[in-house]
């Protein structure tokens, strides 16, 4: 028997918002009940997310027209909290936030939202599916925490992180959201490159939490700079360490560790962003150079660092095939 469900997003004017606005409305199992943007309210939804001019008819609401089936939160960090302190959803809605709110509370009563007792389970598909499937709460991982994960869970997993991790990746300015600032205005950020939040980025916690699950002794430091790009979406990442394995064992156990995840591909040739821009996939391409072993991890910010993943999170907690609804095309050209 087809499963419907009834969705609505909170926080569906920015970009996150608007890319899951665009899956759901042509996801096969949703009825996309509601979008709400305070900022927008009365409006329709092409007025901020043209695209959809001639796609859908939708009005942009003040207020979360609850009871739905699922509530995809994308209202940004700090306001995920702050909306299920003030408004009542019924037990039995599921909550998907994209925020940072909940992210580093999972398996336990959120202490972010007062007198809540809602448990949050991270949502990476590749590091606990299993538990996905039976949560009623999903804290959506953040984009750089994504890519960094799936560059080093397979090593984790055999407790192979046996050295400090240098990372550096560079992100497209979509991943600064859509309110302006002086490092997003097309003038600053184009032609141009420059580290932001180094060895201080936030999403260390939720990827040191992780990691932790995996390898929970001996867990080496991990050093991180990030870099703002000059292009609109997409995150390059490169991590490297020592590695007593050869090229071929590490080719082996990233193969295997991921077998069974349709979106997370090892590549054998040196991929391009590209390939992930406009899709829900991670691409991973694996070098050797002495003892150092070198991890490229490339994904979309929007998609699988973000709402792809959101919806991919809905369809496993839903019972159904993980890709559906996310079969699509890069951005080749």
């Amino acid at each position: 028997m087809a499963v419907n469900i009834k969705a609505g997003i909170v926080g569906g004017a920015g970009y996150a918002g608007g890319e899951l606005l665009r899956l759901l409305l042509l996801h096969p199992n949703v009825e996309l009940a509601f979008v709400q943007s305070r900022s927008q309210a009365g409006k329709p939804v092409y007025a901020a997310h043209p695209d959809m001019l001639g796609e859908t008819e939708l009005v942009f609401t003040a207020e979360a027209a609850i009871p739905v089936d699922v509530l995809f939160l994308c209202a940004g960090h700090g306001e995920a909290a702050k909306f299920l302190s003030e408004n009542q959803v019924a037990a039995e809605t599921k909550i998907i936030d994209l925020s940072q709110d909940f992210r580093w509370n999972e398996g336990t009563a959120t202490a972010n939202v007062e007198a809540d007792s809602r448990s949050f389970v991270y949502g990476l598909p590749e590091l606990q599916r299993e538990q996905i499937r039976q949560a009623q709460h999903i804290a959506n991982p953040g984009c750089f925490a994504t890519g960094i994960q799936l560059a080093l869970l397979p090593l984790a997993q055999q407790n192979l992180l046996t050295s400090e991790v240098h990372v550096s990746g560079i992100t497209g300015s979509t991943g600064a959201g859509q309110s302006l600032s002086a490092t997003s205005h097309f003038s600053w950020r184009t032609e141009n490159v420059s580290t932001y939040k180094v060895m201080e980025h936030q999403h260390l916690r939720e990827i040191k939490r992780s990691l932790l699950s995996l390898q929970p002794e001996d867990q080496p430091a991990i050093h991180f700079i990030p870099y703002r790009g000059p292009f609109a979406r997409g995150i390059f990442i490169t991590a490297y360490l020592q590695s007593e394995l050869s090229l071929e064992e590490a080719q082996a156990l990233y193969k295997e560790y991921y077998a069974e995840h349709p979106f997370t591909i090892v590549s054998d040739q040196n991929p391009d962003l590209k390939q992930v821009v406009n899709t829900n996939r991670c691409v991973l391409y694996l070098q050797k150079h002495g003892n150092m072993l070198v991890i490229t991890s490339l994904i979309d910010n929007l998609l699988k660092g973000a709402a792809g993943q959101a919806v991919q999170n809905m369809n496993l907690m839903f019972g159904l095939e993980e890709t559906t609804g996310l079969k699509l095309k890069a951005a080749a050209f």
